[in-house]
């Protein structure tokens, strides 16, 4: 089990909670690793990379070029469609994890 990701994320909750609490954060050394935000930020690109992709796909197809199969053109609107699900059920599982550390009584 993987557990780098476990202590970067409780030492992000104890620094929050901390200042939460109004008492100084501790030094807390950082465990190696990417940014929470820069790793969300380039997932959220590539969904949007995903989706102009099959966008251009789709305009090409309905303008009458003669390169784009329908097949192809139909797998990557569904990938753009099921990635940008997938982010959605990201995103809803961050705000609750948000409200859950909100509600905690310090």
């Amino acid at each position: 089990m993987d557990t780098l990701g476990i202590e970067q994320m409780l030492s992000a909750l104890r620094t929050t909670a901390a200042q939460a609490s109004g008492k100084a954060a501790e030094s807390a050394p950082a465990v190696g690793g990417a940014d929470f935000a820069q790793i969300l930020q380039g997932s959220i690109d590539k969904v949007n990379q995903t989706q102009q992709q099959s966008e251009r796909m789709a305009e090409k197809l309905a303008a009458g070029d003669t390169t784009q199969n329908l097949h192809e053109v139909m797998i990557a609107l569904q990938t753009a469609s099921v990635s940008f699900q997938e982010m959605v059920q990201v995103r809803n599982k961050i705000v609750s994890a948000y409200q859950d550390v909100m509600n905690i009584q310090v």
